[in-house]
């Protein structure tokens, strides 16, 4: 039997957006060996717990909507795309189940933000004109590289020398979150695009570009998946730690 992963639905109400982008999430994580388990955005605190309580990990997917701004204490601006407080809160019960039993969490786009801004970190609301465009309107499979951190788990994967990445995204992560670290970044203008868990114990991975999309094309991306995998089928379950949520 394949191991199980938590996967939350997208965004509460675009449900045309939701079929289309969730075919990628699960075809990667059917291939890496993974059994996905979409989660429905109105589901009830004690559904959501029944649903994970047999998932060994959870991936946080991308979302055309944006974090609330006052949730990293700042005010919106125009650019700033609107909430999905059903989506947030998801995020927020799957986070604190994966903290507190230190199962693997692999976040993609929104969800990179999505568990920055759960870690007390915070967002840039809007990447203004920079030497990259992170939001290219033909979305290239290879809009631009990344500068990868020595000693990270994305140097093992595809080396320190850099790799080219596909981007779709208005945002990004300003100040990482407690117990995160910056993996990657975009050489030209040092926006942050990859972020992973300081607890060596613990296998936290989040990517601002969609290795999910590119997953048959290029390695980096399938490998993010394999690794991903690997961990969630090494997961044991651990003790209950101390709530980490609102730190």
């Amino acid at each position: 039997m394949k191991p199980k992963v938590a996967i939350p639905e997208p965004h509460s109400s675009k449900l045309e957006y939701n079929e289309r982008s969730t075919v990628h999430y699960d075809a990667s994580l059917r291939a890496a060996g993974l059994e996905p388990v979409l989660i429905p955005s109105p589901a009830a605190p004690e559904e959501v717990a029944r649903l994970i309580s047999n998932c060994r990990g959870i991936l946080l997917p991308g979302s055309p909507a944006d974090v609330a701004p006052q949730k990293y204490g700042a005010v919106r601006i125009s650019e700033t795309c609107s909430a999905d407080p059903l989506r947030d809160n998801l995020d927020e019960l799957l986070l604190q189940d994966a903290h507190n039993l230190y199962k693997p969490i692999f976040g993609i786009c929104y969800g990179m933000q999505s568990l920055n801004v759960w870690r007390g970190g915070t967002l840039i609301q809007h990447l203004e004109t920079t030497p990259v465009d992170h939001q290219p309107a033909s979305k290239p499979l290879r809009a631009h590289e990344i500068r990868i951190e020595a000693e990270s788990l994305l140097s093992k994967l595809a080396g320190s020398n850099g790799a080219p990445v596909n981007s779709s995204h208005h945002q990004a992560v300003g100040v990482p979150g407690d117990g995160l670290k910056i993996s990657a970044r975009s050489p030209l203008d040092d926006v942050i695009e990859a972020v992973e868990g300081t607890a060596p114990e613990h296998w936290v991975v989040a990517v601002q570009w969609h290795p999910e999309r590119t997953f048959d094309s290029e390695g980096l991306s399938r490998k993010l998946f394999e690794e991903f995998a690997g961990a969630v089928r090494a997961w044991v379950p651990r003790a209950i730690m101390e709530s980490l949520a609102g730190r």
